[in-house]
This record gives C-alpha cells, structure tokens and sequence, in this order.
C-alpha cells in the first residue's frame, strides 16, 4: 500500500484530497501549518502533524517513508489577498523547494505539484471572453505578480529536480478551484465562495444590493472540487512531466456568475461595482486540448451544478453560525 503525503492537508482542496485518498484506502500522512482544530476536514485515521512546510527539517520528518508527495501547501487567497500581499505569496517557494529537498534526500519517487492560471502571461488576458490559455501561453513569461512568479519559477524547480535527480513530477495548473468546505469569509476567499455569501447575507438581512469588485465584466472558467481531485489523480497516474491545464472550458464573466447564484437563491439584487477594487486580469479560460490528449478525460461538472451544491454548503453553514474556518495571517490555503 502506497503511504502519501498530503502538504496543505488542513486547506481546501487538500482536505478534499485527503478524503478521497482514504476512500481508496491509501494510508495518508497530512501535514498544514494551520493548528489541527483549524483545518476544513480532520482525519483522525491519519498521521497529522500542524507543522511549518517553509522549515527544511519539517519537510525531511513528514517525508519519510513517502511513496507520494501532494504538495498543495501554499499562502494565498482571492485577489484581494495576493494582490496586498506578494511577499507573503512568494515566500510559498520555500514550501516547495524545501519539499523537493526532502524528498531527494529520503529517495520520495513521486512528487505532485499544484500550480495555477496564475502562471499566465498578463498580455494574453486583457480583454473578457478571450481565447482558452494554452500551456505554452506561459512563455514569454509575465505571470501575476507575486503569486504567479512563485508558482512559475515552482514549476521549474519540479522540472530540474527531474532532470538532475530522477524525481518524477507532475504539474497541474488549477483554474479556479470552488465549492464546499471551503473559506467563504474573511480575506482570503474566492468570487464563487465571496458571491454566494454576499447574496445569502442580503437575502437573510433583506438588504437590496451587494458589492462587485470591478464592473463585473472579468471572466474566469470555474472548476468544481470533484472534477479538480479526479484530475489531479489522474494526472499523477501518468506519465505527463510538463505542466498541464486542470480546468473547465465554461468560461463565464462575473455578471454571469452573479446571475447564476441569484437564481439559485431565488432573489434579484442591484450590483454595487467598486471599480477600485482588484480584480486581476480582464479574461482567463483553460485550453484542454492537451489534457483531452493525454487522457482522454476534461472536466465534465457545469458551474451551476457546482454553485448549487457551493451555495446550500454556504448557507448552511452561515446559518449554523460555524464560520470558524477563516483564515488568519498565519493560515496557509489550499
């Protein structure tokens, strides 16, 4: 039985991945910088450790004995977040270098890296609705600034461990990860989540309007968590060295996104838009035409589907009043 390692177990997605690993009965070591009682899932059939990734000697002690290393471990947010704060994004390249180190040091064979659309040259997304990103669209390089740089330079780094140190990697560049469990508040939170409770905080308080960073007219293809994970899985099951798009090809502006939530909410509301607000790039889609390729397999959940399923966890939760997931200065995502 093949023992994983699950970096940013306590986040997002990592904590999805855990999951499903567990179903296949793969044992599972989980590690996050977030105190245990903060991480989105717990496991208590793992071995989990509430550690530092940024820490050399933390990354040789979780690597041990790995067959298989995740490493979803990173320190960012929704726009708001990464755009205030580059330094503290940057500094996730210690998260990987470190593990990296690690596991050429305790002979880990595997090792599975999640980068993001951020890697994507700025020029080829100023306009809405643009063409689908190809992996080669990364070159000449101008990533978003700060967050997109690390996971760039990240990827080159899995890239030379394999040429220098027979590691085998795998890259997968996310597009915009959502659905449940999940930080919906807070600062660090992303548009699916941020807009779901915005309309559930004005449908309970019978407010009449809510607030849009931008004019609503940016787009984005969203990916719901299942799709990311079978994906993720897959792609590890290959043999795809180079970095491979891991999104959907649903490419739709906020508006649209907003529209979407109202219906399921069942209200309609007047749109506030802060233009002086970040927004990030005006248009970003995945181009699947490789991983279609590769494994004859793309994303296949529509972005109503997952909303559905994102919104009635949100609400849910809003209700119960457990919003204790938020992140702090100290939590890492993902």
């Amino acid at each position: 039985m093949k023992k994983i390692l699950v970096a940013g177990a306590g986040g997002f997605i990592g904590g999805h991945l855990v999951s499903h690993l567990l179903q296949q009965g793969y044992k599972v070591v989980c590690a996050d910088i977030k105190p245990i009682e903060f991480w989105f899932q717990k496991f208590d059939e793992c071995k989990n450790f509430s550690t530092d990734l940024k820490e050399k000697e933390n990354c040789i002690k979780v690597t041990e004995g790995i067959d298989l290393v995740y490493n979803m471990a990173c320190n960012m947010g929704g726009m708001g977040f990464i755009e205030n704060n580059k330094a503290e994004c940057m500094l996730s390249v210690l998260i990987n270098t470190n593990l990296l180190l690690a596991c050429q040091k305790n002979k880990v064979p595997r090792y599975f890296f999640s980068s993001s659309a951020c890697v994507y040259n700025a020029g080829k997304q100023l306009k809405s609705f643009i063409p689908a990103l190809k992996e080669t669209d990364a070159y000449p390089a101008d990533p978003e600034d700060g967050y997109g740089w690390e996971k760039l330079f990240s990827e080159r780094m899995c890239r030379h461990f394999t040429e220098d140190f027979g590691i085998h990697t795998h890259v997968a560049r996310y597009h915009n990860v959502y659905g449940p469990m999940g930080t919906y508040d807070g600062g660090r939170e992303k548009a699916p989540a941020a807009l779901c409770r915005k309309i559930i905080e004005a449908k309970i308080n019978n407010e009449k309007s809510i607030n849009i960073w931008g004019d609503g007219s940016q787009t984005r293809s969203f990916m719901y968590i299942d799709d990311c994970i079978e994906g993720t899985q897959k792609i590890v099951n290959s043999s795809i060295a180079d970095p491979i798009n891991l999104g959907s090809e649903e490419q739709v502006s906020i508006n649209q996104m907003i529209d979407i939530i109202e219906e399921i909410a069942l209200i309609k509301l007047e749109r506030k838009y802060l233009l002086d607000k970040p927004k990030g790039v005006q248009g970003r889609s995945s181009d699947n035409g490789k991983i279609i390729k590769e494994l004859e397999w793309s994303p296949t959940i529509k972005l109503k589907v997952g909303l559905e399923k994102t919104y009635k966890w949100i609400y849910d939760s809003y209700i119960s009043g457990d919003n204790t997931k938020k992140f702090t200065k100290n939590n890492i995502a993902e």
